[in-house]
């Protein structure tokens, strides 16, 4: 398995992975065209301390994950979603995370926030283990881009 950057050309892959995920497999009405962000990945995510990756396992996308530099020292975790093949021990996951994490700390990003859905139990866990707490909506910072589903959200202090 590999992690790479995201270039112009691979929208299709980034949709294939996020797409049926949130609409299949944990029921959200959500399309594509609901998601700007994923039509203009450069200028959204690939700015300042922010960076889109693929992983790839046999040359097939199989998980996502972004970083959107929010100022202040601070990016949003953001699109990070995985096949169900590529779970577990497969580890794309983790990979994944790592990759946005390095990338945060040789960019001097201080703090990580997330957002993400009750329904993502085990991404969760997953969080959690990897040192994410638990914080308020409250305790947000104000350029936060917050999603209509999200409903619990994380901190990690690099």
């Amino acid at each position: 398995m590999i992690v790479r950057t995201f270039h112009p050309g691979d929208e299709d892959a980034v949709v294939g992975v996020i797409l049926p995920i949130q609409r299949e497999e944990f029921g959200f009405p959500i399309t594509a065209a609901d998601q700007p962000d994923l039509a203009a990945i450069p200028a959204w995510y690939q700015t300042g301390a922010g960076q889109f990756w693929l992983a790839e396992l046999e040359g097939e996308a199989v998980g996502t994950i972004a970083l959107k530099d929010i100022g202040g020292g601070a990016v949003a975790l953001r699109k990070m979603f995985v096949k169900p093949s590529a779970r577990g021990p497969v580890g794309a996951a983790q990979a994944l995370l790592d990759t946005a994490l390095a990338h945060a700390r040789n960019r001097g990003v201080k703090t990580v926030w997330l957002g993400t859905t009750d329904r993502f139990q085990a991404a969760h866990r997953f969080y959690e283990k990897n040192g994410f707490a638990r914080v308020e909506a409250d305790d947000l910072p104000a350029a936060f881009p917050r999603m209509a589903v999200d409903t619990r959200f994380y901190r990690l202090r690099l």
